[in-house]
């Protein structure tokens, strides 16, 4: 079974006492169903179609794209998810051209032999959870692509002009320079930036949603079993419930214990035009733990 095989199956299970969500947009950054990129250091190409004509994902097309962004260092595969998939797309129907890819998924081992070769390299860097990578563009192309970015406020995007690339992730909204990316400060360590991402933007009401957990370098985080969905613009939400999937019990009554490879399903969110869902971690919070882990936002329709 492949990687992305095994997470449709997992998704089967989340939504096993709810219909899945028909054809429509599932998120708010998308391309047009079809990706080209170019692996310049293994010399490869792979152009798929990653979304049926049904509005539906092909899962198998999508383990070709995790495939093409194995790590160069050791050849290890990383996890890929459809929400990243489609920002690359964007990028793709952007620009009209192949995505130069020069670093794509790199293995925790290989991203601290980086760190440790001097290697500007963030430490719990996104790279390491297939979540982000660096695509070479034509110079005078660089920075419209990075302020088209920063317009959508959907994700993180480095511009780096002298190297040539953009840095481009699914991690919270942030934008910077080669000059201001702070690399060394390791701004990851002890779960400081931990964050979490649904496996979809758009819902209907009350269907579940599959959620994972991002940048916690200081595993384990414990979270509240119950959580709110939290409208923009404020207010008290509504609550939520909160299940660990394929590891039951694994913590105590009131607290799930999670790391990196958690998945969480999320039941019981009404119709709002837009929010995110908030968890609340407990006590006691180690490294510099949040109180509150924000997912992406969400629409219910």
């Amino acid at each position: 079974m492949t990687r992305a095989t095994a997470t449709l199956a997992v998704l089967a299970v989340g939504f096993a006492a709810t219909a899945v969500a028909g054809p429509g947009p599932r998120f708010f950054v998308m391309g047009n169903g079809t990706l080209e990129i170019v692996n310049r250091g293994m010399n490869e190409r792979v152009r798929v179609q990653y979304l049926r004509a049904d509005g539906r994902y092909d899962y198998e097309a999508i383990d070709d794209v995790r495939r093409i962004m194995r790590c160069k260092g050791d050849a290890r595969e990383g996890e890929i998810t459809p929400r990243f998939v489609e920002l690359l797309g964007y990028l793709y129907a952007r620009t009209g051209r192949p995505l130069v890819l020069l670093s794509g998924y790199r293995s925790p081992e290989v991203n601290e032999g980086m760190r440790r070769r001097g290697v500007r390299a963030a430490g719990g860097s996104l790279h390491t959870e297939g979540l982000a990578a660096d695509l070479a563009f034509p110079r005078d192309e660089l920075e419209p692509l990075w302020l088209a970015l920063r317009v959508l406020d959907c994700c993180g995007a480095g511009y780096y002009r002298s190297q040539g690339f953009l840095h481009v992730d699914v991690g919270p909204s942030r934008y910077w320079e080669a000059a201001t990316s702070r690399v060394d400060e390791n701004l990851n360590a002890g779960n400081a930036r931990a964050f979490a991402r649904t496996d979809f933007d758009r819902y209907t009401a009350g269907e579940m949603m599959l959620v994972h957990l991002h940048a916690v370098t200081q595993p384990p985080i414990r979270l509240e079993r119950a959580a709110r969905l939290v409208p923009d613009g404020g207010g008290a939400g509504a609550p939520l419930t909160v299940e660990e999937i394929g590891r039951e019990g694994h913590g105590d009554e009131g607290c799930i214990t999670a790391d990196r490879t958690t998945r969480l399903l999320v039941k019981g969110a009404p119709g709002m035009p837009r929010g995110r869902v908030v968890f609340t971690t407990c006590e006691p919070r180690p490294g510099r733990t949040p109180e509150r882990i924000e997912t992406n936002p969400v629409a219910l329709r």
